[in-house]
């Protein structure tokens, strides 16, 4: 009985802890026109995407995530904001939270500052 006791608790407090949520609704949140590379990016990079997208790539990462230039391009081109939204990359470790790709979407739209 003790046993089922303490299963039943541990089973609602890992069900009431997984309800939570650190997401945004980025839709009621103005953009920051103020991200920048050098000051939010490469952070976000460096701490998820450089496992496999650094130079030189591995795991089989088409290109590397390791400078600026590289990772405006694949803003621009690679659909890297629909890939960490859809949370198909980073494809190993943590997914970037709701804030990191809106600070994502908003050095896209704050003209990719350096």
């Amino acid at each position: 009985m003790k046993r089922l006791l303490i299963l039943s608790i541990l089973f609602f407090l890992y069900t009431f802890m997984s309800c939570t949520s650190d997401s945004i609704d980025d839709d009621n949140i103005p953009p920051n026109n103020n991200v920048t590379y050098s000051g939010a990016i490469k952070k976000i990079m460096d701490e998820n995407c450089l496992n496999c997208h650094s130079d030189p790539t591995k795991n089989g990462a088409p290109m590397s995530l390791n400078t600026y230039q590289n990772t405006k391009e694949s803003v621009e081109n690679r659909g890297l904001i629909g890939r960490v939204e859809n949370g198909s990359m980073p494809s190993t470790g943590s997914k970037l939270t709701a804030v990191q790709i809106k600070a994502i979407k908003d050095w896209e739209i704050g003209g990719f500052a350096e």
